[in-house]
């Protein structure tokens, strides 16, 4: 008994820790200024306002919240395509230095992505496309190292005999991905699905690097930008994650277990 309750009690301090930066964001987005700086931040300011959401939402905002959904919409698009294809080439088809190639490739998720920033934007430099849609999506609408590992270790799971049956009625390699896997992979796509849904909506500092003008500004760039002189207008840094965080928090809501499943999946195939 002593040992569950120090397990729950365990647990319940874990969970604070863990929602306590985004009650700041609530709290501090509905506080005014002066409210800021008579109260403990861990305490709402009374009477609550509206005047930060307003004040952001009224601005060039929303502009920046459609940019950043084109993005997670493209992003995630182009990725599922071209993720599952070469999955499926990797798990399924024969041809020399497959295996070499894919460890290879998934090796570069060792690589921290700070490390090619700079490369990637002389390249992107050398082609005129800095500042433009195609430099900002182009590094990574092709797929990730992380998504075809994962697609390909489902491709593996599954039973080589429906891939046999299919081609023996006489099926090509897109009509047996198409019509007999990718029905049987709805796990594994959700799953890849929300990851990029997720990681596109946050991603910083590509679009930082790339980006400069307001056609193209996504929302985590706009809330980096929400300075005043020398110091931080807190209050409207908080209320632009506060709207940033809304539609995260409704996919994990909705979709945790897919996410939960996406930290297992991997290794049960």
């Amino acid at each position: 008994m002593t040992k569950r309750i120090l397990l729950y009690a365990a647990l319940v301090a874990g969970a604070f820790i863990s929602v306590f930066p985004y009650l700041l964001v609530v709290l501090t987005a509905f506080k005014t200024k002066a409210q800021l700086n008579s109260t403990e931040p861990w305490l709402p300011g009374l009477p609550p306002t509206l005047d930060n959401l307003g004040q952001i939402l009224g601005g060039d905002f929303p502009r920046y919240i459609l940019n950043t959904l084109v993005m997670t919409v493209l992003l995630t698009l182009g990725q599922l395509a071209f993720t599952t294809f070469a999955a499926y080439a990797f798990a399924r088809l024969n041809f020399r230095g497959r295996d070499v190639l894919f460890w290879l490739y998934v090796a570069t998720m060792m690589v921290p992505s700070a490390v090619t920033m700079i490369p990637l934007f002389l390249i992107m430099r050398e082609l005129d496309l800095v500042n433009t849609w195609y430099g900002l999506l182009a590094p990574y609408i092709l797929g990730t190292p992380y998504g075809i590992f994962l697609m390909r270790q489902f491709f593996k799971g599954l039973p080589a005999g429906l891939e046999e049956a299919a081609r023996i009625d006489g099926a090509g390699p897109l009509t047996v991905l198409v019509r007999i896997l990718l029905p049987l992979c709805k796990p594994a796509i959700g799953t890849l699905t929300i990851i990029t849904v997720i990681s596109s909506w946050n991603s910083f500092l590509w679009p930082l690097i790339i980006t400069s003008g307001d056609g193209t500004k996504v929302i985590t760039v706009a809330i980096a930008a929400l300075k005043v002189g020398i110091g931080v207008d807190h209050n409207l840094m908080m209320a632009g994650g506060l709207i940033a965080l809304v539609p995260m928090v409704a996919i994990f809501i909705f979709f945790q277990k897919y996410i939960v499943r996406s930290v297992v999946l991997t290794g049960l195939k």
